[in-house]
């Protein structure tokens, strides 16, 4: 096991033994990530819901499928981007994390980014943007934009549950994904997608 197997076993096993918030008492599994264990892209979104709590993966179920699609919609590959969340067990009926759970999680994210190393970062709706600065967003003020900090090039955009209750959003969501795209490449941290035209 080279070092960096080694840092991720005990990551994950500090994940799944972590009992630093109530949440951890509904829980079926603790939702750490999936994609590219060393990644220039991570995706992070909220909190597990009912699908990603009983597979054990984060975006899963329909919001999933409609960021699976943006993903793939600019041809970039499983190993270059890592999806997770600010928290990493559900919250009951779905609600969104207290801030007391989410800053009980803020450990394993902050492991997590020295474990994968993104240099972009894409915050996936209001919650993802409050946890990761600590303020609330008018999200029509900051999604699309690139903010460096710490070193990472940040942006925020819709949440994909937020774009399937109000399906015009996926419209500037494909455009954020496009900007994204278009910065990777620039970065040179992924090859032009030769499935599309951009």
């Amino acid at each position: 096991m080279d070092d960096l197997d080694r840092r991720w076993e005990e990551f994950e096993n500090s994940c799944r033994s972590c009992k630093d918030c109530d949440l951890c008492n509904g829980r079926n599994n603790v939702v750490i990530y999936r994609g590219g264990r060393k990644a220039p892209l991570m995706i992070i979104g909220e909190a597990p819901g009912e699908s990603e709590d009983l597979e054990g993966k984060p975006f899963v179920g329909r919001s999933g499928k409609l960021l699976q699609h943006l993903i793939k919609s600019f041809g970039i590959r499983d190993e270059d981007y890592h999806i997770c969340n600010i928290c990493k067990c559900r919250p009951p009926q779905n609600r969104r994390p207290l801030p007391n759970e989410i800053k009980a999680c803020k450990k394993h994210l902050a492991e997590q980014f020295r474990l994968v190393d993104p240099k972009i970062i894409l915050l996936c709706g209001s919650t993802a943007y409050e946890g990761f600065f600590n303020e609330k967003p008018l999200m029509g003020d900051v999604r699309g934009v690139f903010t460096v900090k710490n070193g990472y090039e940040i942006m925020v955009t819709y949440h994909p549950a937020y774009a399937l209750r109000n399906p015009k959003m996926k419209i500037p969501m494909m455009e954020d994904f496009e900007k994204v795209y278009k910065r990777l490449v620039e970065l040179k941290l992924i090859e032009p997608s030769p499935a599309i035209n951009r």
